[in-house]
């Protein structure tokens, strides 16, 4: 009861924000996997025009979404009286004050079935943009199709919706009743896409951009490693043109764009080796992605790491058989895991493939293996996921400067705490 009268109330402060500020604009994000990086690219491009308000965190549920979209921030013990009526007066104030955006850009959340559709009963986004359709949350969603509706749903309550045509399978357009929608990703097809004509996977990626309000396509230069960070970007350029943004402004917004901690970072590791952090979080398509981006590299060695893939249900054992599926003998030296659902299906498949393969029990004691056969110039791929797993500690082990652990994920104070407590129970 708490917690359902503090989220009737904030969701009454945001439509009474939207309606004294009727010229502010709303761009959401919703999608299986790329909230945040899209969110965080949106809000890069957009800048260099507007005042833009972006939670950089991934405060996207039913308490913390209406604040982040206020600007309030969010209290630091929820049952904390005091602290909420702290947040509600801030909320009446954003709602009082003078406008001081433009644009507020926020994501939408969902880990059961009907929450996205629910935002829409207190939002109208002028541009909703949807990043990804893939198996998430499956203990609730069971089916990839639930998935669908669910995350395909704010296309229906928004003016315009952007769809990622790559990594959303055209069978789900079932869910859509919107007629204002337009598609983006790197394959031609899409309305707004990026075709790459230099792809040194190590440097990012330098091509040409295509919109339908642009005669000629863009030139732009991406520093990005891997397909499927390009998809984020795309969707950034193309919320900026429908906002009007001319090319000049979007080419100084992408000079900004840079990864996010703990999502395909590039480090320098020992023995002039190159680190992909990809430690932020785990999916079947996320983990697939970065492991072709993997291959590309020229290198003598590749090295993955890869930990359990958290929260897919059932189809655990199945997805995780398959991305050990897709380890190949020929493209790694070795395959690392940590995690029980990654030694359990993902190790034997990749072993039956031919692959060198080595499981551990916890991030600690994988990266003390990867730095015992780390060889010159080598690739090595993090690929983790945060509850039980934390693969960015094991990345300590292998980078060439400890000055660089700040540019990991989960390195506050409280989750420090929060991790020793874990490792020490294999001690």
């Amino acid at each position: 009861m708490f917690k359902s009268n503090i989220q009737k109330r904030l969701e009454k402060y945001v439509k009474a924000y939207f309606k004294n500020h009727p010229e502010v604009i709303l761009v959401v994000v919703s999608g299986s996997v790329g909230k945040t990086s899209t969110k965080v690219a949106i809000a890069t491009i957009l800048s260099e025009r507007f005042r833009v308000r972006l939670h950089e965190g991934n405060h996207n549920d039913v308490l913390s979404s209406p604040l982040a979209i206020l600007g309030v921030e969010y209290p630091k013990n929820i049952r904390n009286v005091w602290e909420w009526r702290r947040a509600f007066m801030e909320a009446k104030q954003r709602i009082k004050a003078p406008t001081d955006v433009d644009v507020v850009v926020q994501e939408l959340g969902s880990d059961r079935i009907g929450q996205v559709p629910h935002f829409g009963t207190y939002l109208h986004p002028d541009i909703a943009v949807v990043a990804a359709v893939s198996a998430e949350h499956m203990e609730f969603f069971k089916t990839l199709d639930n998935v669908a509706a669910e995350e395909l749903s704010v296309a229906n309550f928004s003016e315009l919706a952007l769809i990622n045509k790559d990594d959303i399978d055209g069978i789900y357009a079932k869910h859509l009743k919107n007629a204002a929608i337009n598609t983006y990703g790197t394959s031609a097809s899409a309305e707004y896409h990026f075709i790459s004509m230099d792809n040194a996977a190590k440097e990012g990626n330098v091509g040409l951009f295509y919109a339908p309000e642009l005669s000629d396509p863009m030139p732009a230069a991406i520093k990005l490693i891997g397909e499927h960070t390009l998809r984020p970007i795309i969707a950034a350029l193309a919320v900026g043109i429908k906002l009007g943004m001319d090319t000049s402004e979007l080419t100084q917004g992408l000079t900004n764009i840079r990864p996010l901690s703990g999502r395909m970072n590039s480090l320098k590791g020992i023995k002039n080796s190159l680190i992909i952090d990809d430690t932020y979080n785990s999916s079947p398509l996320a983990a697939e992605s970065s492991l072709r981006v993997l291959y590309q590299l020229l290198v003598p060695q590749r090295i993955v790491v890869f930990g359990d893939m958290n929260e897919l249900g059932k189809t655990s054992e199945a997805e995780h058989k398959a991305l050990g599926h897709l380890c190949d003998p020929n493209e790694l030296s070795w395959v690392i895991t940590v995690g029980p659902q990654s030694e359990k299906f993902l190790a034997p498949a990749a072993k039956a493939n031919g692959c060198q393969v080595k499981s551990f029990q916890n991030a600690l004691l994988a990266g003390a293996f990867v730095r015992s056969v780390i060889a010159d110039g080598s690739a090595v791929l993090f690929k983790g996921s945060q509850g039980g797993i934390y693969l960015e500690e094991a990345v300590k082990a292998v980078l060439h400067s400890a000055k660089d652990e700040s540019q990991l994920v989960r390195q506050s104070p409280d989750w420090m705490i929060k991790k020793n407590e874990f490792f020490s129970k294999f001690s």
